[in-house]
């Protein structure tokens, strides 16, 4: 018996590592080279790969492709229908895999809804992009980011709350009890 779970409908290739625990849902294919962590989850119609690395405890919704060129840490959440790009300009009649930028997203940052980040971007640790957005341009820890294209409307606790400062310009993480104050255009634990 497998120490992961892949339901009959998808597709594993080989030279492909799955961690325990994780779960790969209806229609899904896992392309050769991909690297997936333990306790992670892929929803329907997920394609991952070729020669991608995923964390642990990533949760990955439905109509997701995970290309080459993206790379996911720890504790991630990927909403559904997330689009992910590898290429700055493609054309159908030019192969550009030579061309693929890299796009990292750091731990424990969430990808809304139908968001879309455009390659070579880093997604900070915390991070929390709103559903539709335009990811285009680096995301700071924390940050919490929306809109076409995407900007910052203000700061998100670990648990994903948006963090209200007081008059001293320090905001209580209700989660775990940090403290932080925004400090040069990023979020400083005190």
């Amino acid at each position: 018996m497998s120490e992961f779970f892949v339901h009959h409908s998808s597709f594993v290739d080989e030279n492909v590592v799955i961690g325990i625990n994780t779960k790969i849902w209806h229609f899904s294919h896992i392309l050769f080279g991909s690297e997936i962590g333990d306790n992670c989850s892929f929803g329907q119609n997920c394609v991952v790969g070729p020669n991608v690395k995923i964390g642990n405890g990533v949760k990955v919704q439905n109509n997701i492709s995970i290309y080459e060129g993206v790379e996911v840490e720890d504790d991630v959440f990927i909403g559904p229908s997330a689009v992910f790009t590898n290429v700055t300009n493609p054309r159908a009649f030019i192969v550009r895999k030579a061309e693929f930028k890299k796009t990292l997203l750091k731990y424990g940052c969430t990808i809304g809804a139908n968001v879309t980040v455009v390659c070579g971007v880093t997604i900070g640790e915390y991070a929390l992009i709103g559903s539709g957005a335009v990811v285009n341009k680096n995301v700071v820890p924390h940050a919490l980011m929306v809109g076409v294209p995407a900007k910052q409307i203000g700061w998100v606790s670990k648990a994903g709350n948006t963090l209200v400062f007081d008059a001293k310009g320090v905001a209580l993480d209700k989660y775990d009890g940090s403290q932080y104050r925004e400090i040069d255009g990023s979020l400083e634990v005190i």
